[in-house]
């Protein structure tokens, strides 16, 4: 089964192969019409427009705005927003203040952590649903498990183009890059916008590491590229503002 949906600014996609628990082995691309593949996708959707409704800062009445309003007490926040800002201050230290949420002038806005880590969360819902073939796409960052997958890394500079083919089993992969949205992403410690990267792949055992991962690296500029290479378990893929290309030994390019 495929089903797309937009949620969180963006089209999700999710492909489920065989059938969930009682479903059957996984079977080839287009099967898993069972019923327990269709609840754990309508599981899936309805967890990530809830995570939307919950943690948009766009929203007035999302509780990550009611919380940078002063509405909420530290001792009110959900388990969930609680876990989200924690992570973002892992990353903050980490990066040395390049990954930021509260940059001087803006409101709160955790959205660099929230996409990676509710997306992870609804691959999790499939699994523990039984489904255990599938890729959930996220405005072209990635989770998938099963078999491998194909993932096209668009080149950072045309879009009709990419710039490399991975194969990703059980695993996850988050780019980082200006060619959608512009200079979007901006350097915490300055808070001017991170220039010195074109684009940046990070491949890891989750998507909650591999987006805020891509995203820290390319908000600390050619540094960020030996930052993230040198993280447990991520794999990294780069082209520099000189259009240089990066790469560790271990990034999974899918064989022609």
């Amino acid at each position: 089964m495929h089903r797309v949906e937009h949620i969180m600014g963006l089209p999700i996609s999710l492909r489920i192969e065989g059938g969930g628990k009682g479903g059957g082995e996984s079977g080839g691309e287009g099967e898993g019409s069972g019923s327990e593949a269709v609840v754990a996708a309508d599981q899936v959707f309805a967890w990530l427009r809830e995570v939307d409704a919950r943690f948009s800062p766009f929203l007035p009445d999302s509780e990550v705005s009611r919380l940078d309003r002063g509405e909420l007490a530290a001792d009110r926040l959900s388990p969930d927003l609680v876990e989200v800002l924690d992570l973002c201050e892992r990353y903050r230290v980490e990066s040395g203040g390049a990954f930021q949420v509260r940059l001087p002038g803006r409101g709160l806005d955790p959205c660099a952590m929230v996409k990676g880590w509710a997306v992870q969360r609804a691959a999790d819902l499939l699994r523990a649903r039984g489904v255990t073939t599938f890729c959930l796409n996220a405005g072209g960052d990635v989770v998938s498990a099963g078999r491998p997958w194909r993932v096209g890394v668009r080149h950072p500079e045309r879009a009709d183009r990419l710039c490399a083919v991975l194969e990703i089993t059980d695993g996850a992969v988050a780019t980082s890059g200006r060619y959608e949205r512009g200079d979007h992403i901006l350097d915490g410690r300055s808070g001017r916008p991170a220039t010195g990267l074109l684009s940046l792949t990070v491949v890891a055992s989750s998507l909650t590491e591999a987006d805020a991962t891509a995203t820290a690296a390319f908000a600390m500029g050619a540094e960020g590229v030996d930052w993230a290479a040198a993280r447990e378990g991520c794999e990294v893929f780069a082209v520099d503002a000189e259009r240089r290309v990066l790469r560790t030994p271990g990034f999974p390019v899918a064989a022609v």
